[in-house]
């Protein structure tokens, strides 16, 4: 269940199989390479070097290691950026992103497109039937550094095509996009120019439609990949490591195309990137929020359709952060048991050694820079490796009994037009997921339009546009419903829906949304009745002919029911917010095991995994048998058990 991301290309030949030794030594089974490696797969156009990969992966497999080989679009080589400029990638001003570090490439250009097949089948074809062969992963961190949506003339001509294909006429193009505002009407599709370096604000309708537009992109590159590797590795799963906290593109349609999803959990680094106030950085500095792994963990798990991995997991500090503490002792073991209670299939840690030259020297590993010795992350790697050989075969993961609606699009929708400025759908999502998690709850994430059959609570933080399939599978769900702001706000082209928010919504939930106030940073408006707390950021002004459960301060309402569905009309704050997830779970009558902020629970079949990211000790069930740790859980700790009957 351990892995480990290994550069052979970056070491000495004459310590491969030391490496492979004591990877085995340690418990690592699995093994992930080659993803950075196009320049010294082919140095020249059409020279190839393939020899060195030969011996590597021969070393790696004799030693019993079961390899994941990457495909290594993500870093073009020079020589290719030299003869092909028109796949390089532009920013929002119009400049280039020129050579020197990874992801330079738009996926727009044909030209880049013809490169990345033909590398891909010269790959595929060579190892795809390799002894040591298990699995692929395609490229590498979609989306990284902002690199999802290009702004120069081969993402022009791509998107004419794309806009042709969805609209068919410039009259329906400029119908959709209300272009007739400010006379933005087109008379061709040669007419369409790209959403920046306008006067002022482009047109949200055009700027979504782009993000769309990239995000098709994505997956429709991805696909090209997955299909080249499956035509010559028939029997290798496929997939690909997505990032935390990146939403620039759908990851449901690029999980179409996998077997399995993986991501790159870095708990620490992620406190930095995500809008904590300070207090909450700096409590988490050293340990993580206990939810920002988790959050992923269940996402990734929906977009793999239940099947997901760890591809790169934290070993202690990162160089990539504006601060990069060291992790305290025991997080790298705990962080590593919280993905396999949340059904990881798989480990793996970045990197087996901590590199000691360019971008990524500051970077952790676990072996110490340059060493054959174990990093403090290592050694804990290698006490979770010894704890999972003595508890054997772990249950499987069942279905949770609250799912969670996370929609991409709605990220887009309220970037485009935030109307406040600290309205962030991430954000927004990650704050209801906390409140559950703080009840006890496991969580299963469900994208927009699918089943939402046997889930006893549905939780929708935001869906800006409900379409048929949306609409159809929460008015199909048998369970009690949440649903927040701004849901049904606007239609597939970026309109106020014509009965008002929350448009096809409105039978469900009784009401209509007249108008919004966004509320500055330290205004609020206090909420009172079933549950109470306050409104914070944005706040709804309702007519319905639901029931009204708990009311602003003028008397509006803020909480509504109609048969199993609840409206809450506000960004609540965090009172408000536990108030009102817990009122729906009773609903649903769903135990409730409300836990100190610092202590989190999943349950994995029969086990139940209990953390401590706090500074002080909890108490796990005293009616429970221990399969591994202490009854008291101290900080920083785990303890697994069964609760018995």
């Amino acid at each position: 269940m351990l892995g480990v991301c290994y550069y052979p290309e970056h070491w000495d030949e004459a310590r491969w199989e030391t490496d492979a030794r004591r990877m085995v030594e340690l418990g690592i089974r699995f093994v992930r390479i080659g993803e950075f490696a196009w320049s010294r797969l082919e140095p020249a156009r059409g020279q190839f070097a393939f020899e060195w990969l030969d011996r590597a992966m021969d070393i790696l497999a004799r030693a019993g290691l079961k390899i994941v080989l990457g495909t290594p679009t993500a870093t073009p080589p020079k020589w290719l950026v030299d003869e092909c400029p028109d796949i390089i990638p532009y920013d929002k001003d119009g400049k280039p992103r020129g050579f020197g570090s990874r992801r330079h490439y738009t996926f727009s250009s044909e030209t880049w497109w013809k490169e990345s097949k033909r590398i891909v089948e010269i790959v595929a074809e060579r190892y795809g039937n390799h002894q040591g062969l298990v699995g692929w992963q395609t490229d590498n961190e979609y989306g990284c550094h902002d690199t999802i949506i290009s702004w120069g003339p081969e993402d022009l001509k791509a998107f004419k095509r794309w806009l042709r294909m969805r609209y068919q006429s410039p009259d329906q193009l400029n119908e959709a996009w209300g272009s007739v505002f400010w006379s933005m009407e087109l008379t061709s599709f040669d007419d369409v120019a790209l959403p920046n370096l306008t006067v002022t604000e482009p047109n949200p309708a055009t700027r979504l439609d782009f993000w769309r537009f990239h995000s098709d992109q994505v997956a429709a590159y991805d696909k090209m990949q997955c299909d080249i590797i499956r035509k010559h590795s028939p029997d290798r799963w496929i997939t690909h490591n997505f990032m935390g906290f990146i939403l620039d593109f759908d990851h449901f349609k690029v999980g179409d195309n996998l077997d399995l999803a993986s991501w790159d959990s870095y708990p620490i680094g992620f406190v930095e990137k995500f809008p904590f106030s300070e207090a909450e950085r700096n409590r988490w500095a050293e340990t993580s929020h206990p939810d920002i792994a988790p959050f992923h963990h269940d996402l990734y798990r929906a977009v793999g359709n239940g099947r997901f991995w760890v591809m790169e997991q934290q070993p202690g500090p990162v160089n990539w952060a504006p601060w990069n503490p060291v992790p305290k002792p025991g997080m790298v073991r705990l962080w590593t048991w919280e993905a396999i209670a949340h059904g990881a299939e798989v480990v793996s840690y970045f990197r087996w050694r901590q590199a000691t030259f360019a971008q990524e020297q500051m970077h952790a590993g676990l072996n110490l820079a340059g060493l054959d010795e174990l990093s403090p992350g290592g050694l804990e790697a290698q006490r979770v490796a010894q704890e999972l050989a003595s508890l054997g075969a772990l249950p499987d993961t069942r279905k949770a009994r609250v799912a969670l609606v996370f929609d991409y699009q709605s990220y887009w929708t309220t970037v485009i037009q935030p109307q406040g400025k600290d309205f962030r759908y991430e954000e927004l999502c990650f704050r209801w997921y906390e409140a559950a998690r703080r009840l006890g709850l496991d969580i299963d994430f469900v994208r927009p339009g699918a089943s939402l059959e046997g889930y006893d609570l549905v939780l929708v933080p935001c869906m800006t546009e409900v379409d048929e399939a949306a609409h159809a599978a929460l008015k199909a769900a048998t369970g009690t419903i949440l649903i927040g702001a701004r849901t049904g706000s606007r239609d597939r082209y970026f309109r106020i829906p014509d009965n008002l928010p929350p448009g096809s919504l409105s039978e469900m939930t009784g009401h209509r949304v007249i108008q919004v106030s966004t509320l500055r940073p330290g205004l609020s408006d206090p909420v009172s009745g079933a549950v109470a707390g306050n409104g914070i950021r944005w706040r709804e002004y309702l007519q319905t002919d639901a029931e009204v459960l708990s009311t602003f301060a003028n008397g509006d309402p803020a909480l509504t029911k109609k048969g199993s569905v609840h409206y809450l009309a506000c960004w609540p704050d965090e009172k408000l917010l536990a108030a009102a997830v817990r009122h729906v779970a009773t609903k649903a009558d769903i135990p409730i095991v409300e836990v100190p902020d610092h202590i989190r629970i999943r349950t994995r079949g029969d086990l139940s995994f209990a953390f401590n990211y706090g500074d002080s000790p909890w108490s796990i069930p005293a009616d429970c048998e221990r399969v591994l740790g202490e009854a008291i859980l101290a900080p920083q700790e785990l303890s697994v058990f069964r609760l018995k009957p």
